[in-house]
């Protein structure tokens, strides 16, 4: 694989030499996401063949794979063994690697109980926008002191440096997984999610949608059964493909059709009057929303800011406004320096993250 790796070092020097952009991409199950830079003068940096496990101990609870490794087969080794990703990434594509996958960001259903992707990432290998081979973090759980290079890669959507290799935390899969299904509105959902949240329960992930609540229950029987019996409600069947047509956005809520949004924010904020309708995950802090209309979006950005938190445009037809929420003067400062850091010649994915980077 060393040959490869030379390969992407000549690709990226040649490019940053001749101020030639490049777009880095993986199994390009997620070019949706993002900003749409221009490519009429850009080059194309596959990254699909640098792939395969380089090392993994279950026993250890760390697996470190190289970036063009299908989530797929990464997952179906991790089940071998009765382990997962906990974060629930969602694959959006058969194709779906694990560079795109931490690149992105993203995380499923179980991120409210177990944590994003961010939080699972220990060590990674990259190129900077100088070709050099550089490695950060490990393979063990630490505290650093500066910047966590290897989690500042979570969500850069390329913007900093080519992944080469990830080394992630796995986690043990459940013994055994219930949803129940219970119908109430809006409001007592958000309530009834931030009550349990704050209780010994063993919930993996919530969702509302369409006037019900949908609970999954993972963990050790006993537990499972108990927090059965004191929440009550319908047991959902299939709930496996239920949770992922959520993740995955196969559900109905999702339509293709139209603008998808994407607001982060307190878990505890009341229901959201906004135009179109919405999906609620993460006890309410995730909270999906297929706007209706003309242009909303500064009626939406307004409320996520009220909100405590912020609004992304995760899916249109058009690149007609930017894709992630303006950052304040003093973020955007550090976002630029770490890209002049890493890609001095602003060669990788310029515009994807934010037009000024």
């Amino acid at each position: 694989m060393q040959t490869t790796i030379d390969q992407y070092q000549a690709v990226i020097r040649t490019a940053a030499e001749s101020k030639t952009p490049l777009q880095i991409r993986g199994g390009g199950t997620k070019d949706f996401y993002g900003n749409r830079a221009g490519e009429q003068n850009s080059a194309l940096l596959d990254m699909s063949d640098y792939n395969g496990i380089v090392d993994y101990e279950p026993t250890e609870l760390v697996i470190t794979a190289r970036a063009g490794t299908r989530l797929a087969d990464l997952e179906a080794e991790l089940d071998q063994h009765g382990q997962m990703l906990a974060f629930e990434p969602p694959y959006f594509g058969a194709a779906a690697t694990l560079g795109g996958c931490v690149a992105a960001g993203l995380s499923g259903p179980r991120r409210v109980a177990a944590g994003s992707v961010r939080d699972f990432v220990l060590g990674v290998r990259m190129l900077d926008g100088k070709g050099e081979d550089l490695h950060f973090g490990g393979q063990v759980m630490k505290n650093v002191a500066g910047y966590d290079v290897s989690r500042l890669m979570a969500g850069s959507m390329g913007t900093l440096g080519v992944l080469l290799e990830v080394s992630l935390k796995v986690l043990p899969k459940p013994a055994i997984e219930t949803t129940l299904c219970m119908a109430m509105d809006e409001a007592a959902a958000i309530e009834k999610m931030n009550q349990w949240a704050g209780k010994p329960l063993p919930v993996s992930a919530t969702c509302y949608t369409d006037g019900q609540l949908f609970i999954r229950l993972s963990g050790a029987e006993p537990a499972v059964r108990a927090a059965q019996v004191k929440l009550s409600g319908e047991t959902l069947a299939d709930d496996k493909i239920f949770w992922q047509s959520v993740r995955e956005h196969t559900h109905g809520f999702f339509q293709p059709d139209k603008p998808l949004w994407r607001l982060s924010i307190k878990s505890t904020t009341p229901p959201l009057l906004l135009p179109g309708k919405q999906l609620l995950e993460w006890n309410g802090a995730l909270r999906w929303l297929c706007a209706t209309g003309g242009d909303v979006t500064e009626v939406i950005r307004r409320a996520a800011e009220e909100a405590g938190g912020h609004a992304t445009l995760f899916r249109a037809d058009a690149a007609r406004t930017a894709v992630f929420h303006p950052l304040p003067p003093a973020l955007m400062k550090i976002h630029r320096t770490l890209k002049e850091k890493f890609d001095p010649a602003g060669t990788f994915n310029p515009g994807r993250l934010y037009s000024e980077i």
